[in-house]
């Protein structure tokens, strides 16, 4: 009668003591209120509760871990922008895109401005990925709703002779200046003001 033997099969990996969709979301937080250059590994770690053996096996580098934490940015408090784009006229997507930046730089609970603005502006060398990173994210951002208004001028919902770059760019430009504006201080009534003095020149069909 053969012999046969139980072997007890090891685990295939360790699992994490840690739930990484709320550490990135404490990753997210800091980056947003400290700007890439500006946070430590040690501000990381300790705001996301884990070592820092830890942070690199599960995000990678400080630089994998600040485009994932851009990448919740835009899902969460920045998502304003992709759901601005579903309004039915040009002018709502305007409106819509000023209150989201208004309403997502002024947000109680956390830091003020925008992730996506500040978090790279004043990088050295050691930031030039973030800051290319954010160079690229707020482009995209603008070129979508170039794209939004190219279909506007073709629909006549807005004039045959309107530049839709130009557009984009100067909505864009309005709401990177209220994320500015709000980490300066500036108040959420203040800078709704803003937005709708910039929609009072919106060209009209």
């Amino acid at each position: 009668m053969e012999r046969t033997e139980t072997r007890q099969k090891a685990p295939i990996g360790r699992p994490r003591g840690f739930d990484a969709d709320v550490a990135l979301e404490h990753a997210m937080r800091v980056f947003w209120a400290q700007g890439y250059e500006g946070t430590s590994l040690t501000d990381l770690t300790h705001a996301m509760g884990i070592t820092r053996t830890s942070m690199y096996a599960a995000f990678g580098n400080k630089e994998n871990l600040f485009r994932k934490a851009l990448e919740r940015y835009t899902e969460g408090p920045a998502s304003y922008g992709a759901r601005a784009l579903l309004e039915p006229t040009a002018r709502q997507v305007a409106a819509a895109f000023l209150v989201g930046s208004v309403r997502a730089s002024t947000r109680p609970g956390c830091p003020t401005g925008c992730l996506g603005v500040q978090g790279s502006l004043a990088a050295g060398d050691l930031g030039s990925s973030a800051r290319d990173a954010l160079v690229t994210w707020r482009n995209e951002h603008t070129a979508l709703l170039r794209d939004r208004f190219r279909q506007a001028v073709d629909q006549g919902d807005l004039p045959s002779g309107t530049d839709p770059e130009v557009l984009a760019r100067y909505l864009m430009t309005v709401a990177n200046g209220i994320a500015v504006q709000a980490a300066g201080g500036a108040t959420r009534d203040a800078l709704q003001q803003v937005a709708d003095m910039a929609l009072r020149s919106w060209p009209a069909a």
